[in-house]
């Protein structure tokens, strides 16, 4: 008993050494000979642990990274609006008035994407709202005029046309099989100055509504069902690609949230898609039904606390429009319509954008303590 413990002591101490000379020796061939053998240890080890797929899994992501920004790059496009150059006089102390040239040059605003080798250019309606020229810009430094601009009324969209031919057309994926935690990409002129940013991330959720835009940049619009994510989406990037591991469009970049990091916004490609579909049989978008009316949602509390249905209070009623002449008046609350209840989770806007322009609706009002029917012929609103 005494002999094996004897033993196991002593092969105890060689074990040791053994380890230590071993250390010892990786250490030094690594300060002085710049070999790594403790470090290619480790590594193999961590890859026999995964099966050889840990180093392998990063370089195909990379790879896929690399080859999507190449193949898709040069489809994507700056969008940029043309300053009409003027004369401007500044006093300067020293030498009195002076006339100074500011404008004149291109000022890149936005991102786009190439959906025809023939020169159909896909942006956000927001990015191209003022009356004004606009150029395209492709990777390769080219400039193109903006022939002709049709904004979608019912989305945040925009197709310009351009003269030219040959151009690399990007393609379009499907929206609907999307799933949170989906590896995504975005390319773009990020904050309106570096072109062809690459971003990259996953989809961070599904089904949004967010408002966007504000009052101060010219345009309020309510978006609903668009895709989330946490790829960097920055002033610039507007209207350029959200792509998936495959290189596809599957969303239009569209807003960023403020007071927030890394979520960003993209309007689905499916309904770029349909839009694209009704506009190349057409030359033009579907037509949006318009009812003329400026309203604000009255909540479920907020109608129980004032003792009046809870609906859509009516604040202005727009001359000549279908409101208008259906006899809606101001501070009148709209409460159905074709007998869907107007509520919170299912505003006015929602109903209407349901109809289609020209179709005749039945409108249910609540005007002092009393309820009334009438009918509108909603009408073709456009931009």
């Amino acid at each position: 008993m005494r002999t094996n413990t004897v033993k196991g002591f002593v092969l105890g101490i060689v074990v040791a050494v053994v380890l230590l000379i071993t250390a010892i020796t990786g250490a030094v061939a690594d300060r002085l000979f710049e070999i790594k053998p403790l470090d290619l240890l480790i590594q193999r080890a961590v890859q026999d642990d995964n099966s050889g797929q840990f180093g392998q899994r990063f370089i195909r992501e990379e790879s896929t990274v690399i080859s999507i920004a190449e193949n898709v790059s040069p489809s994507v496009v700056t969008v940029a609006i043309q300053r009409p150059e003027r004369r401007v006089l500044e006093f300067d102390p020293f030498e009195g008035f002076r006339a100074r040239t500011e404008g004149g040059e291109p000022q890149d605003i936005g991102s786009g994407f190439i959906v025809s080798e023939k020169g159909l250019v896909i942006t956000n309606k927001h990015v191209v709202n003022k009356e004004a020229e606009y150029k395209v810009i492709t990777q390769d430094g080219n400039e193109y005029d903006v022939l002709q601009i049709s904004r979608d009324p019912g989305n945040d969209l925009a197709v310009l046309r351009i003269e030219a031919d040959n151009l690399k057309a990007v393609e379009l994926g499907d929206s609907d099989g999307l799933r949170v935690g989906q590896f995504v990409m975005a390319i773009g002129t990020a904050l309106g100055e570096f072109r062809h940013t690459v971003t990259t991330g996953v989809i961070s959720g599904l089904g949004r509504g967010i408002t966007a835009g504000s009052v101060f940049q010219g345009y309020v619009e309510r978006l609903d069902d668009v895709i989330q994510t946490d790829a960097a989406i920055n002033p610039g990037n507007s209207g350029g690609p959200l792509l998936n591991s495959a290189g596809q469009v599957i969303g239009v970049n569209v807003a960023v949230a403020s007071r927030a990091e890394n979520v960003g916004f993209a309007i689905p490609v499916n309904i770029l898609k349909d839009a694209l579909q009704q506009f190349e049989a057409s030359g033009n978008f579907a037509s949006k039904p318009y009812l003329g009316v400026e309203y604000q949602m009255i909540s479920q509390q907020a109608a129980l606390l004032n003792e009046v249905p809870q609906g859509a209070l009516v604040v202005n009623v727009i001359p000549n429009s279908p409101a208008q002449t259906a006899g809606i008046l101001s501070n009148d609350i709209i409460i159905s319509m074709d007998d869907v209840r107007i509520t919170e989770d299912n505003d006015l806007a929602s109903v209407i954008s349901e109809r289609s322009a020209g179709e005749n609706v039945t409108i249910e009002l609540w005007r002092n303590g009393e309820t009334i029917q009438t009918s509108a012929v909603l009408s073709q609103f456009s931009e």
